[in-house]
């Protein structure tokens, strides 16, 4: 069994191999018992910290929130003050998957979602991401509207929602082999350079 420091990093590493589990098999393939071997612990461990499949279920999405924000938050630090476009494009460039991490998220993500769509308790978790998201794309459109960087008559909350609503679908034709990652990316920036100056 593998040794661990604090319970915070049990319950993160039980979860990460949940997640293994989705990405690789699907929602329905979870089990306490495959994810406790997944995870090369006891049954009863997993259960020890989350109790019910439900409450391990649920403990994922804040893990894939997590490690959303944490490579945001990498790839944003060096960043220092920039264009509203740069901003937008890095922030959704990350959000792609373009590594093996990037393509986990995305397949555990769109399982949720999937599942979400009878759930309304699991709605509500996975909305908060994608919320604060456009939130933020939102604002850096109308800081460019502002300072007169978006072509006119451009309105900047239909643009980010039309960026972000795009950017989901490139997300998963990736992921299924329809697009790749370098004609996503010349997609966002032929998109990005209909709407700045």
């Amino acid at each position: 069994m593998p040794k661990f420091a604090d319970h915070d990093q049990r319950r993160s590493h039980i979860a990460s191999a949940l997640m293994r589990i989705v990405a690789a098999q699907g929602l329905h393939a979870v089990t306490m018992r495959a994810v406790a071997l997944e995870a090369g612990v006891s049954v009863r461990l997993v259960q020890y910290y989350f109790g019910t499949k439900e409450r391990l279920m649920f403990h994922a999405v804040e893990v894939v929130s997590a490690r959303i924000n944490e490579r945001l938050i990498l790839r944003l630090r060096g960043m220092g003050e920039v264009s509203a476009r740069v901003f937008i494009e890095a922030v959704l460039d990350e959000l792609l998957p373009t590594d093996d991490d990037g393509r986990v998220l995305q397949l555990v993500f769109a399982s949720y979602s999937a599942m979400a769509m009878t759930d309304p308790e699991l709605i509500g978790e996975l909305r908060r991401g994608p919320v604060a998201l456009e939130g933020v794309v939102i604002e850096r459109f109308e800081a460019a509207g502002v300072a007169g960087e978006l072509r006119e008559g451009r309105d900047p909350r239909m643009e980010a929602i039309a960026l972000l609503a795009m950017h989901a679908t490139l997300g998963t034709s990736i992921v299924l082999g329809h697009r790749s990652v370098d004609e996503a990316r010349r997609v966002i920036g032929y998109q990005l350079d209909r709407a700045f100056v």
